[in-house]
């Protein structure tokens, strides 16, 4: 192993991989997922910090915006994707840029990642404002993409934040905010879509959850401003509307079809139960 190498890159911990069996794979993958708690968990306070002036800019109306490469642009783009049907915010909230383009959510594109000045390229396209926050994905610390981003955002006041699984990185450097979650070398050496990717989306899920929190898009543990754009969620609704109010699944049924809205229907039966 050459311990000068970046952790990400270090050879794997099980030599001889092909001449493994499906079960020692398989127990020796999972015992090795141990690595991703820990090193999530060793981000927390930082996180911490970081969330504790992301909420308050997204609360003035401040949008958050993601950028990476290949796995780690693919996980901000999933990410950012999610919020509209989860929480009911505008698209425009919270966006995940990747890399050459949308096109490269299937097929690689080559060389994108290497461009210094494509980040603001893209990002520009949104006019951001000071409002708004940029977190740089990265695992493995170096991708110009994200670190030419980075740095354009911070010089035009923008919050910045990276999220990487290798120390002492360019990247970090870049960013005002560090989230390192040092994940160790991969089982198969350098496939970062692996341990470190399982940690960017355990920190991206935390991110994106605390701030719809935050910003009031659930109650209880309800995601009452959630879409029903189809039927499992037009039950999922009924549900929180029966759960939230004590009422009937036919009356649930009744006020999430006249309002279209998890928490306005719940206000409706509330209202009408006390009119």
């Amino acid at each position: 192993m050459n311990s000068n190498l970046p952790p990400t890159e270090q050879t794997g911990p099980l030599a001889d991989l092909e001449q493994r069996s499906i079960s020692e794979l398989t127990a020796a993958m999972h015992a090795q997922n141990g690595a991703v708690q820990q090193a999530v968990e060793a981000t927390i306070p930082a996180l911490n910090e970081f969330m504790e002036t992301l909420v308050p800019r997204m609360q003035s109306g401040g949008r958050l915006f993601y950028i990476g490469a290949g796995t780690s642009g693919r996980l901000g783009v999933m990410d950012a994707s999610e919020c509209p049907p989860t929480f009911g915010v505008s698209p425009d909230r919270i966006m995940g840029l990747i890399a050459g383009g949308d096109g490269a959510l299937r097929l690689a594109v080559e060389g994108a990642e290497d461009d210094l000045q494509a980040a603001w390229n893209d990002l520009a396209s949104f006019q951001p404002t000071s409002k708004d926050t940029v977190i740089g994905i990265a695992a493995s610390g170096r991708t110009p993409y994200v670190i030419g981003g980075l740095k354009a955002a911070r010089d035009r006041g923008l919050l910045t934040a990276c999220i990487t699984c290798n120390p002492s990185s360019a990247v970090e450097r870049a960013a005002e905010h560090a989230l390192v979650a040092v994940t160790g070398a991969e089982f198969v050496t350098g496939s970062t879509r692996l341990n470190a990717g399982t940690a960017t989306k355990l920190v991206l899920n935390m991110i994106s959850t605390v701030a719809m929190i935050q910003l009031g898009h659930v109650q209880g543990t309800r995601m009452v401003d959630m879409r029903p754009s189809n039927a499992k969620l037009i039950e999922r609704g009924q549900r929180m509307i029966m759960d939230a109010t004590g009422t009937s699944i036919d009356q649930a049924q009744k006020a999430l079809e006249s309002t279209g809205n998890v928490r306005a229907a719940i206000q409706k039966i509330q209202d009408d139960a006390h009119a």
